[in-house]
């Protein structure tokens, strides 16, 4: 009886120790996340509040702690510039210990942001920016990109539009790295597929008069424009080019980047039939729903693919976290690349060396406002994009942590 019990009190003993351990391992004794976005202009329905409180879901849901440490959130507007977003972020962890960033919406934003924490040694998980170079030519150890980037938009609604006889083009592009980086990668598949680009024209972020560059667009005379831009940019170029009559003349928009709120903004009647690529939908099966619907509960509105990924992410990270018994931003990377994700939101997700994410794409078709059985029931899934073939190889990256 005696050894029985001198072995359940070394038992105890050993666990409040790895317990204690574990805790003494979370710096400060607290997991401290900071969520950075455009909280009130171009980027603000994409990500946004909506992201934050996402953010906040994935706590709550966890249990508030890590092996018995807090969970601390800051956040912060970034207004789409790239040296608020470093300057904030820079703070933030000189001043505050902040272990993690999240959200990193505008591609010009999270380039400068990812290059404050490499120098830092600290760790970001990207969920709202487009620009495949963020884990190409400017991947670093220390992020993470998540939710969906040019490559498989490109070669989802691109390649689609052209293999539907849409083979000349002209792109409508945003002037920054995001912009870029798509027409580079439409401009490749639209050529690859057989067809041709008649022109561009590129247009500052942000802007509110896009009338020039639609007739541009009309003069070009492609069957195509393609919106190499996004978020409010997008609804503008779209409300512009039906108020030129550009659909009604012969031509077809094709949006490269579109988000569920710029459809729902727009209405089915002007978006009705457009093709696009996303990385999640919150209608695409049980699981999905499930979670938007209590989403909605605390928003209003159903959740962007970008809202979904950053639940996704912040859910990974911190069990990453648990799992290591550390925040130490090297361990947390490594833990999070050994498991694969498998969630309401990723399907044959995993993380490779470059930082990207990949995961299962979807061609989707919005519907017309006959096809509606609700306020959002605006998507046709019309294809699965799989994992291995959305995302650009790695035999063709020119990241500096890849061995080609």
């Amino acid at each position: 009886m005696t050894l029985i019990k001198k072995t359940l009190t070394a038992s105890i003993a050993m666990a409040a120790a790895v317990s204690m351990s574990a805790h003494a391992e979370i710096s400060d004794n607290e997991v401290r996340i900071g969520y950075l976005a455009d909280m009130s202009g171009t980027y603000r329905d994409l990500a946004g509040p909506g992201g934050l409180t996402a953010l906040e879901m994935a706590i709550a849901d966890f249990g508030g702690s890590v092996n018995g440490s807090p969970i601390v959130v800051f956040s912060a507007d970034d207004r789409n510039s790239a040296d608020v977003g470093a300057n904030t972020v820079r703070e933030w962890i000189d001043q505050r210990n902040v272990d993690m960033v999240a959200g990193l919406v505008a591609s010009s934003v999270t380039i400068a942001v990812t290059k404050v924490l490499e120098e830092n040694n600290s760790l970001g998980l990207v969920s709202g920016s487009a620009a495949s170079s963020v884990t190409n030519e400017h991947c670093t150890p220390n992020h993470i990109h998540w939710v969906y980037d040019t490559y498989p938009l490109a070669n989802g609604t691109a390649k689609a539009v052209v293999e539907q006889g849409g083979d000349s083009w002209f792109l409508l592009t945003a002037d920054y790295a995001f912009g870029h980086a798509l027409e580079a990668d439409v401009t490749s598949v639209v050529e690859a597929s057989g067809g041709e680009i008649l022109g561009n024209v590129r247009h500052p972020f942000p802007t509110s008069d896009f009338s020039s560059y639609i007739l541009q667009a009309q003069g070009s005379g492609a069957k195509i424009v393609g919106l190499a831009n996004a978020g409010a940019d997008t609804v503008n170029a779209i409300t512009t080019a039906s108020q030129f009559g550009l659909t009604q003349s012969g031509q077809q928009l094709a949006g490269l980047l579109i988000f569920l709120n710029d459809v729902h903004a727009l209405g089915l009647e002007a978006t009705q039939n457009l093709l696009l690529t996303t990385g999640w939908y919150w209608d695409m099966d049980e699981q999905s729903r499930e979670w938007s619907e209590r989403y909605f509960e605390e928003v209003g509105r159903m959740p962007t693919m970008v809202q979904a990924g950053i639940y996704s992410s912040t859910m990974h990270y911190l069990k990453a976290v648990e799992a290591a018994g550390t925040d130490n931003p090297e361990t947390v990377r490594a833990q999070m690349a050994e498991e694969p994700i498998n969630d309401f939101f990723a399907r044959n997700g995993r993380i490779r060396e470059d930082g990207r994410m990949v995961h299962d794409m979807y061609l989707a078709q919005v519907k017309t406002p006959e096809e509606s059985t609700g306020e959002w029931d605006l998507y046709e899934i019309l294809s699965t994009i799989p994992a291995e073939e959305a995302y650009r190889p790695l035999s063709e990256s020119q990241c500096k942590l890849v061995q080609n």
